[in-house]
This record gives structure tokens, sequence and C-alpha cells, in this order.
């Protein structure tokens, strides 16, 4: 089917199905948050196909301190990551200066489909 379609077409029934999909997630999450609450509180929904379960996952988190008390600094700096989001809370408290970050900042290409609707106008 797709085959026969012409770039435009492609690009329509691509938009049309992700905004399906995005509000089809929406509410399915939603949905999900309610009965996982009710669930916590003993509620046990179940219908004709189906019945809930909830169950729990576990992530490890290793505190940065004790971890680097048992392993040292090396395997600490080994393993970290810096956290884009608590830079940047960093430099809006004040807390870490925004202009050095410029020297040593270096940036991941990724390229992602995004639907820009005719009615916006967009700052090139």
């Amino acid at each position: 089917m797709t085959d026969q379609m012409t770039l435009d077409e492609k690009l329509e029934r691509f938009s049309v199905l992700r905004d399906t999909i995005e509000g089809l997630r929406a509410e399915k999450d939603a949905l999900g948050e309610e009965i996982k609450e009710a669930m916590l509180k003993g509620a046990k929904p179940e219908c004709d196909l189906y019945r809930a379960d909830l169950r729990a996952t576990r992530t490890a988190l290793y505190p940065v301190d004790r971890f680097r008390e048992t392993y040292g600094d090396a395997a600490t700096f080994e393993v970290s990551k810096v956290d884009n989001k608590r830079v940047k809370e960093l430099v809006s408290a004040g807390d870490l200066d925004g202009e050095k970050l410029k020297d040593i900042v270096t940036y991941q290409v990724r390229h992602a489909l995004y639907l820009v609707a005719k009615t916006q106008e967009e700052a090139v």
C-alpha cells in the first residue's frame, strides 16, 4: 500500500498515526495511573479478558558518597555520569558558572522526524 503513495501522502498518514498513537498513549497512561492508585488501596479490577495485577519493580541506586567510600575516587569517576538537567538547575541557581560550560560541552546529534502544523510559524 505505501509503495504506491507519494511522499506527501506518506507524511499525511504518518502524522495521522502519530497523533492517534499519542492520544491513545496519554489516555492509556492516565487510566493506568488511576487503576494503580485504586489497586494500591486494595481494589482488584477485572474485565472480560483481563485481570489487573500490580507488580513492583526495583531499581538499584548507589549513593555516591557510600560508593566512593567503598570503591574509591577512580571507580566512582569511572561509573559516574553528569546529569544534564541537574547541571541546568545548578546554573540557574548560580552554583555553576554557565560560561565555563560552553568550553567543555559536546553535542550528540540524532535525527528525529517532527511534524510542524502548517498554521504554526517557525522562526528559523
